[in-house]
């Protein structure tokens, strides 16, 4: 990469994931104070590790990951494939245990990265013969069967989770594409249908818990509403300036869980107030709208596609996650990207910001402003 190019990259969104770590930590030193302080010490080597792999990816051409993109989306489907062998953790098959437990691998968060470069690739080839060639029915199959294959080893784990995280990257995609409306009306009105079927037939026990105990936490507050109740009692405890470190009562006295992981933002809110959660929130939205622009402004179809399909994934993961600490959206045990603690997504998370500043070193003119 040349100086030129070097100019061109968007720092900030290094910048600003680093600030997002910073605060992260924080939380985490104080979430994990309890615990000989065991995770906080594990993700600072995780950000460490993270952050050189960033860097070396940004140096890596994106296009030679779309021409790698067929073998690594195989990979990805083996690992996935081979997870579900693997012995449940708390219901799940997610995870691939190494070292004797020193490290956990969750093949579902990689794959984001593999199986949005192959999406792009596949997208790109398809609309090369023209604008319009993603709205022909057997084209748009192909495309959905990309996208199938993971999504269901996913489902099977079950993560279903991470699996809305790969739908909402494939959705911006496929809209920048220039999907018909046909289609998106009838996507409508095909989900309408299909979730009360698949909630009264196809949704295990737990899940339908979940959705009900968020449309009404009240109904079991000792029971399965009890994490979204903590979790908004440590929010509105925070008020403005928070309540300080190692000072949240629901935080030191045990009543988040998991605090360091799925709630973190609760730990912020409450410890940290309303002006450092803000700032998180702040932070993210900085982040999503700087690949936007590197998604417009780069003059290659292929590479628009992968940058907005990263955003679909930072998308879901912030609004998912801090919604559901706020009880305004289900609990799905979704990470706080850069935030909360787990060493496969912030890999995964600095590799997609490594790629993200690769494609914004290489922009000319816009493809989706001209």
């Amino acid at each position: 990469m040349s100086i030129k190019n070097l100019k061109k990259v968007e720092w900030i969104i290094p910048i600003c994931a680093i600030i997002l770590c910073g605060i992260g930590l924080i939380a985490l030193f104080s979430a994990s104070y309890d615990s000989d302080l065991d995770e906080f010490k594990k993700q600072i080597v995780w950000v460490g590790i993270s952050f050189f792999i960033m860097l070396v990816v940004m140096f890596i051409d994106y296009k030679i990951l779309i021409k790698l993109s067929p073998i690594l989306y195989g990979i990805s489907i083996i690992m996935l494939i081979a997870v579900l062998f693997t012995e449940p953790i708390n219901g799940a098959r997610s995870w691939f245990n190494i070292g004797d437990g020193l490290f956990s691998l969750q093949p579902a968060e990689i794959s984001k990265i593999f199986v949005i470069l192959f999406l792009s690739y596949v997208i790109s080839i398809i609309q090369r013969k023209g604008k319009n060639e993603i709205n022909k029915i057997h084209k748009l199959a192909l495309i959905l069967l990309v996208l199938s294959v993971p999504l269901g080893l996913i489902i099977i784990e079950p993560d279903y989770g991470t699996a809305i995280a790969y739908i909402s990257a494939f959705l911006l995609m496929i809209f920048v594409a220039g999907i018909d409306k046909k289609y998106i009306i009838l996507a409508i009105l095909i989900v309408a249908i299909t979730v009360p079927l698949a909630y009264n037939f196809l949704l295990p026990q737990h899940a339908k818990t979940r959705i009900d105990i968020f449309l009404n936490p009240e109904s079991d507050p000792s029971g399965a509403g009890y994490n979204t109740l903590q979790s908004k009692l440590a929010i509105g405890a925070g008020q403005i300036t928070g309540m300080g470190i190692l000072k949240g009562n629901q935080t030191q006295l045990g009543y988040l869980y998991p605090k360091t992981t799925d709630f973190i933002f609760a730990v912020i809110g409450e410890e940290m107030g309303f002006i450092v959660a803000g700032i998180v929130i702040l932070l993210n939205i900085i982040i999503m709208t700087k690949s936007i622009k590197i998604a417009k402004s780069i003059n290659d179809e292929t590479g628009g596609y992968l940058a907005i399909g990263i955003v679909g994934v930072f998308l879901f993961h912030t609004l998912e996650n801090i919604g559901m600490t706020m009880g305004l959206l289900p609990i799905t045990g979704v990470p706080l990207l850069f935030v909360s603690y787990g060493g496969s997504s912030t890999i995964t998370s600095f590799i997609l910001i490594g790629i993200l500043l690769n494609i914004s070193s290489q922009r000319k003119n816009g493809m989706f402003n001209k």
